[in-house]
């Protein structure tokens, strides 16, 4: 097994971290007074266009302090309006939306029905290519019906339509003719942007313009910490109020020290290694892709690595908090014998070496859990090279479509709905590395009706296909760990979000 990284200068800063994690946070002053709530993320900021914005631990849940969506998902996991009074289907193929009046942005330009349109139609042109276009391909046309009401026409039933606008946010079309989202932001939301250090913070100051419930904060610093023994650092001398992926043997001394809080919640996130089944060797091979799944003790993974947190994936990309979930699927068992025979009937040639690459900052022990994967692929036959990549220097070109062969990585999605997380694979995905025709028409069935019944028979078609094609090793949910300072309350929600109205200043 060979080892090589790139972008973090691999061990040696991790060391240096966990010598010297307090150096790491002090290095850079930090607001911590009553008003300033300073949140330790542990990967970057991919990109502040919310068009682009696709992580929600990170992109999404910053544009959601700058921006407006029409909807939002609470700490209870409901639907509440933000931009939106309220809204409703009208039929099988229309949703109403009627805005809330008197929404403007800094320059009195009206944030209205006409605004909403533009921004959608926006997403829709093939010519912006954002990323959340496919969220958009069943939409037929976008209608003002008037400045406070707009219809969303569909090509046939679309049941999470409002549940997938929770991740859109509106922009100023008047300043978009200057200005580039990608590096300025203009919004309507509870903060503006004071300053972006690319790789390092972002801080956040209250804005003048909006008129929704207000957190009880001025300001908002998300700080960049990779490491996790800064993050436990800056929590721990009160230079953070809030900060995640702690590791197992610290959250219960953290919990039992008096100054600071700590634990877990089961999260919406499935850890794969996901399969480039596009390009070799994994391409047009399902029985090397299931001779990998064979080959992964994914029991150890969870009791050695994670304490017995979490649980092992039933051969699917879903936890049973998502609607969808099959519960009559089991996981892969740990076979090596079956893995041999599966490698040797593939036609894969001895020796072949394999890509792993591991983004490394953003997923929960992702360097660990990379360890075990290679050594046990190396266990069968395989030759597994590790790579470990800083997240923002990995998810660029994965987002291109030109992810290596295999790829350690967590996967949610906030809609907490099958139409949501399985369309991360649909072929019409750029970043779907697979192509199937039955798991499309599944997927394609699912959403063209708004009967509860009927979309689970074919989600069911669906994850059966998948876990059949087997495009990932299917490993566990992740178990969501946190740290917060003693002068806040923070509901932990294993969705990912990250919001300053989460939190309660005591």
């Amino acid at each position: 097994m060979t080892r090589t990284s790139c972008g973090l200068n691999g061990r040696l800063m991790r060391r240096f971290a966990l010598a010297a994690g307090t150096m790491l946070m002090s290095s850079v002053a930090l607001a911590a007074h009553a008003a300033t709530l300073t949140v330790a993320l542990s990967s970057s900021v991919n990109t502040l266009d919310p068009t682009q914005a696709q992580v929600v631990g990170t992109d999404v849940s910053v544009a959601s302090h700058l921006y407006s969506s029409l909807v939002a998902r609470n700490a209870d996991s409901k639907l509440v309006g933000v931009l939106a009074e309220k809204w409703y289907p009208e039929g099988d193929s229309t949703w109403v939306f009627d805005l809330k009046a008197g929404l403007t942005f800094a320059n009195g330009e009206p944030l209205d029905a006409s605004v909403v349109k533009w921004n959608i139609d926006r997403i829709r042109n093939p010519e912006t290519k954002s990323r959340n276009r496919a969220w958009f391909d069943p939409v037929s046309d976008v209608e003002v019906v008037g400045p406070m009401q707009i219809k969303i026409h569909t090509k046939g039933a679309y049941p999470t339509l409002p549940d997938q606008l929770s991740m859109i946010f509106f922009l100023s079309p008047k300043w978009m003719e200057s200005h580039n989202p990608a590096n300025e932001v203009y919004g309507t939301g509870e903060f503006k942007l004071k300053e972006f250090v690319a790789g390092d913070r972002l801080v956040l100051v209250r804005n003048e313009v909006y008129k929704g419930p207000a957190s009880p904060f001025d300001s908002v610093v998300f700080k960049v910490v990779p490491e996790p023994a800064a993050r436990v650092a800056a929590i721990s001398t009160g230079e953070a109020d809030l900060a995640f992926d702690i590791p197992l043997e610290e959250v219960e001394r953290l919990k039992g020290g008096g100054k600071t809080n700590a634990g877990w919640v089961p999260s919406s996130r499935s850890m794969v290694v996901r399969m480039n089944t596009a390009k070799p060797p994994f391409s047009d091979n399902v029985k090397l892709r299931q001779a990998v799944n064979y080959a992964i003790d994914k029991q150890a993974i969870v009791d050695g690595l994670l304490g017995g947190l979490g649980a092992v994936s039933n051969c699917q990309i879903m936890t049973p908090a998502y609607f969808g979930y099959n519960a009559d699927l089991k996981p892969y068992p740990y076979d090596p014998a079956k893995a041999k025979q599966l490698i040797a009937e593939s036609g894969l040639a001895s020796g072949t070496q394999i890509e792993l690459q591991v983004p490394m900052g953003r997923y929960f022990m992702a360097s660990e859990i990379s360890q075990v994967v290679a050594a046990q692929l190396q266990e069968v036959g395989l030759n597994a090279v590790i790579r470990e990549y800083d997240f923002s220097s990995w998810v660029q070109p994965y987002s291109r479509g030109e992810m290596g062969p295999m790829s350690l990585m967590g996967q949610a999605w906030p809609t907490l709905d099958a139409d949501g997380q399985l369309g991360l694979y649909a072929s019409q995905n750029p970043t779907a590395y697979f192509k199937n025709a039955d798991y499309d028409a599944a997927l394609k069935a699912g959403r063209a009706t708004n009967d509860p019944k009927e979309r689970l028979v074919h989600y069911k078609q669906a994850t059966e296909t998948m876990c059949r094609e087997a495009p990932v090793i299917f490993l566990f949910a992740q178990p969501f760990t946190y740290a917060t300072s003693a002068r806040i309350e923070w509901k932990a929600r294993g969705d990912d979000w990250v919001r300053a109205s989460d939190v309660v200043l005591k």
